[in-house]
């Protein structure tokens, strides 16, 4: 005869344990996330040599002039003033372009890890004139440059330019030399000189290409600007600061068009700054570009990422957080049969199972890195409702008791699944689902006095029945 632990003190030595298990988990969270970082330093090395995430631009129009600026100057005990002069640039947007891009996607791996490139072929026409009112700027006409204009075109990653650009301005090709690209890009791209003695109207006809990775951000810049996009990549996401007016997604791929004006950029056409890169923010799992605001001097962008059907690190990071909903209803089924059924269950016993549990994760996210996720979940789980229902066996005294520890295991990953995959509802499926197992909980557990002690004779596990208890206040 020994004296048995309350109910209470059952119900909290499962809950410690329970608790204590959250370190584990979240070094597997830790996990995940280094993992993470290692598959982004992968794809850097992919990519390297190819490009990375392009911030391109249309043309600028830029036309140098001489401005006199008086400085004065303090020498000894009197102040000299004099004049000097300084070279300066105007920028001219389009008064319309359009640009038309086709992405070409390649999928490029290195040991398990893979990213997706491209090669974006960029075409279109902008037409530019000289604004009448141009002058309230504070530069007079006489002071332009004409004869030094220059056209440049942005492209954030030079590594990705290839050869074969043209440019026309009024049907003549411009020579063209690299850098010297818009503020837009870096400074990064490729420019050109042309005599504009005339200012007539500017039509320009232009075409390249540049290689990248993951995201591409087009710069609109101009009165109207009509952005085309298309590509056999079926797995597009939009972003940056504009979204598609229109855009037809298939299996065979993608078309999104843009229409932006320089109302929504909240941009002049002819300006004495030239605006920086749009702002750049980590996605998910590549880098995505937008603007916070045009009065910081920053552009706009309507970005596009190439992106994977499934991304594992996601899908694993949040089934960790639901790892918890493992832990408590598989150790309340356990509680269940020790303070119903008279099965004995130790501390190590729960202390095993928990690790059993946080294990899935750790199998999931290995094989995940292999064979895709929907497969390694399919693996890891089986392998795990395999393992602990086995072993339940043994500390539940019972296969039928371990068959019902297997069903609910079999239930909470197959739920697991469903909430991975219906994301915009997982909170309330999963709050739905705690609200019902309180529920069961507070029905089952009624009648349990949780404060009493009870006494029973020691049997060895699995000898049938066990011994009535005895109830002391």
């Amino acid at each position: 005869m020994r004296k048995e632990r309350s109910p209470g003190f059952k119900l909290f030595m499962a809950a410690a344990i329970g608790l204590a298990l959250i370190i584990p988990l979240s070094i597997v969270y830790l996990l995940v996330s280094d993992r993470q970082h290692q598959s982004r330093v992968a794809q850097d090395n992919i990519t390297q040599g190819w490009g990375g995430a392009q911030v391109v631009t249309g043309p600028v129009l830029v036309v140098p002039y001489d401005q006199e600026r008086q400085i004065s100057e303090q020498q000894g005990d009197r102040t000299v003033t004099r004049t000097v002069t300084e070279r300066r640039e105007l920028y001219l947007s389009a008064e319309q372009q359009t640009i038309n891009a086709g992405l070409e996607p390649e999928t490029r791996s290195y040991s398990i890890y893979q990213t997706v490139t491209y090669l974006a072929s960029l075409d279109g026409t902008s037409r530019f004139a000289l604004p009448a009112d141009f002058e309230r700027l504070g530069v007079d006409r006489e002071d332009l440059l004409f004869d030094e204009a220059e056209l440049r075109f942005g492209a954030s990653d030079a590594r990705g330019l290839q050869s074969g650009a043209e440019v026309t301005a009024n049907g003549t090709p411009v020579e063209l030399k690299p850098g010297r690209g818009p503020n837009a890009s870096g400074n990064s791209g490729f420019h050109g000189f042309f005599d504009w003695s005339e200012s007539e109207p500017l039509e320009l006809t232009w075409s390249y290409s540049v290689r990248g990775s993951r995201s591409i951000a087009i710069v609109p810049r101009g009165g109207e600007s009509t952005i085309i996009v298309t590509s056999p990549w079926p797995h597009p996401s939009f972003g940056g600061d504009f979204i598609p007016d229109t855009k037809e997604v298939a299996e065979e791929g993608f078309t999104a068009s843009w229409s932006v004006t320089n109302l929504a950029l909240n941009e002049a056409l002819v300006r004495l700054e030239d605006p920086g890169p749009p702002t750049i923010r980590e996605a998910e799992d590549a880098r995505f570009y937008s603007s916070a605001d045009t009065n910081s001097g920053q552009s706009r962008a309507a970005s596009i990422r190439l992106i994977e059907p499934v991304d594992v690190y996601n899908q694993v990071d949040r089934s960790v957080k639901y790892g918890f909903l493992f832990i408590g209803f598989t150790f309340l089924a356990f509680l269940m049969f020790d303070l119903i059924a008279g099965a004995r269950v130790a501390a190590a016993e729960y202390l095993l199972t928990g690790v059993g549990l946080v294990l899935f994760f750790v199998l999931l996210l290995a094989f995940s890195e292999v064979i895709g996720f929907a497969l390694a979940y399919v693996v890891a789980s089986a392998a795990v409702i395999g393992l602990l229902t086995a072993y339940s066996a043994a500390v539940l005294s019972s296969w039928k008791r371990s068959g019902v520890i297997g069903a609910l295991l079999v239930g909470l990953y197959a739920l697991l699944y469903i909430l991975l995959s219906l994301e915009a509802y997982s909170l309330i499926i999963g709050s739905l689902l705690l609200f019902v197992a309180l529920a069961a909980v507070m029905y089952a557990t009624r009648s349990i006095d949780w404060s009493s002690v009870a006494v029973r004779e020691d049997k060895p596990k699995g000898e049938g029945e066990q011994t009535p208890q005895v109830t002391a206040s």
